[in-house]
């Protein structure tokens, strides 16, 4: 397997790029999961760093409003339907959205009813999302913004990179796989059809190219045809070179592995921020960490726990997906209990996992406490007043709650895999190796054990809350891929 460039090394860039960064979510407007944290994040960073960042996203117009009043900036017709550009703004971020009532007003998720089901037609959704994200591209779709770099996000947006490298005089192309699991793919008829609809080449056809065993793959178009890739941790961008966890693509990115470059992800500390956070009641910092506690009792209360100071509390926040590992840390909690451990989960995703978690809630009323769905202010809240983040997974890209605990001074115990490993070590956290609840409970009770040395639990926090997770750092890292591929295409 090949090494990965470490674009940490890249050289300063000040050059002012123009972006345009496609992605399927963005928050506050529409969340799913992190790439909403993400985009936002990364958009914000690089506009302070001096670059003009425009963020292209389907107007999921059922699901969010734009803050401020939108206007038209351009129009085309792609498969039949009518796309508007509206210029929209959130805060300090420049979006645009593309307003297609019949494909995107729909409400739910970005990608499904909110019931679990996909939509039917996200072939058509995405397709011609990426088909008009390569419109934008073009120096003559917008006046006045012409990008050096498209930055294209996951499968919904790959599908853009072969119209994209198929434009004479183009920008450069970056796409980012934020997690290899989730890769669009869709029955032999969904090229078929988009070929005639939105012109896929018939040469695109081809294990080379978007054909996947039979199939259809969005996320092939961008780890096929973009000029250079990236994924958000050195450990991920390892682990999808292999046969493990490459999903069956580790042999393509082993091909392009002189391409592949990886940058660990941000989060936002303004935001994420225990000293002025408005989402809880108690602030503090990593010199008043005695705060903390108060926090953790309105917290025991609030969700109908024990109300114990010393007893020490783990917070669940995630997806309830296999990837995630929570059935381990169902498993595991009869053992955990008996050490005990109180446990606060928040999340939704299969149902056996929230009836396990939600059966343990009545089960150990006062030790145990689940809700359901995603909450943000309870996901602060929970940052704010636990002692522990329990982070199982069994592949992370990256994750971004560990980096939210340790800012909190919440002491996260993950598997040492992908991202974990790149922002956890001995000095702020507890890692496990095995995606066993045997391993799992190890790790906590090693964690137990520190939390009952008062001097080394606060080592601990204060380690992780002076930690720089900013996305500074990480902007200035893409800056070297921008610069690259600017210096690539003669921009």
């Amino acid at each position: 397997m090949a090494d990965v460039p470490n674009s940490a090394q890249a050289p300063t860039v000040n050059a002012r790029f123009r972006v345009l960064l496609a992605t399927s979510e963005l928050a506050p407007w529409v969340k799913s999961g992190g790439l909403a944290d993400v985009a936002a994040g990364l958009g914000r960073a690089l506009g302070r760093r001096g670059h003009d960042v425009r963020i292209v996203m389907p107007y999921y117009e059922t699901q969010f409003d734009p803050a401020q009043p939108e206007r038209v900036v351009a129009s085309s017709f792609i498969d039949g339907y009518r796309i508007d550009v509206l210029e929209a703004r959130l805060g300090d971020l420049s979006a645009y959205l593309l307003r297609c009532p019949a494909l995107y007003a729909r409400p739910g998720t970005p990608y499904g009813d909110g019931a679990g089901a996909d939509w039917p037609d996200n072939d058509e959704r995405f397709g011609v999302f990426g088909r008009a994200v390569a419109w934008l591209a073009d120096r003559h779709a917008l006046r006045g913004f012409v990008p050096d770099v498209v930055h294209l996000n996951d499968w919904p947006s790959a599908l853009a990179a072969p119209f994209v490298t198929a434009q004479p005089d183009r920008p450069g192309v970056l796409f980012t796989i934020h997690n290899l699991g989730y890769q669009g793919l869709f029955p032999r008829e969904s090229f078929d059809r988009l070929e005639t609809r939105i012109g896929l080449d018939r040469s695109w056809w081809s294990p080379a190219a978007l054909e996947f065993h039979g199939r259809l793959s969005f996320i092939k178009a961008g780890l096929a045809f973009a000029d250079r890739l990236s994924t958000v941790s050195t450990g991920y961008a390892r682990e999808i070179q292999t046969d493990e966890l490459g999903f069956g693509l580790g042999g393509l990115l082993r091909q392009r592995a002189g391409d592949l470059h990886a940058i660990v992800n941000g989060i936002d500390t303004d935001r994420w921020d225990p000293a002025r956070d408005p989402l809880i009641t108690h602030h503090y910092d990593a010199d008043r960490l005695s705060v903390k506690s108060r926090n953790k009792a309105l917290l025991q209360r609030e969700l109908g726990l024990e109300v114990e100071s010393r007893r020490p509390l783990a917070a669940v926040i995630s997806r309830l997906v296999p990837q995630k590992g929570i059935d381990l840390v169902a498993d595991a909690l009869p053992e955990l209990l008996d050490r005990g451990l109180q446990l606060a989960a928040l999340g939704s995703g299969a149902e056996d996992i929230e009836r396990r978690l939600e059966r343990a809630g009545i089960d150990h009323s006062g030790k145990v406490a689940y809700r359901g769905g995603m909450d943000e202010a309870l996901a602060h809240r929970l940052e704010a007043g636990a002692d522990l983040l329990l982070m199982p997974s069994r592949y992370e890209p990256c994750g971004l709650n560990q980096m939210y605990s340790m800012r909190y001074g919440t002491v996260p115990v993950v598997r040492r895999t992908g991202g974990l490993a790149d922002t956890v070590d001995a000095a702020t956290g507890f890692l496990f190796d095995e995606p066993t609840a045997d391993a799992l409970v190890q790790a906590v009770g090693d964690a137990l054990d520190a939390y009952v040395d008062s001097e080394r639990w606060l080592r601990l926090q204060q380690n992780g809350m002076r930690r720089d997770f900013s996305w500074n750092r990480s902007a200035a890292d893409y800056e070297g891929l921008y610069g690259d591929l600017c210096d690539r295409h003669g921009r």
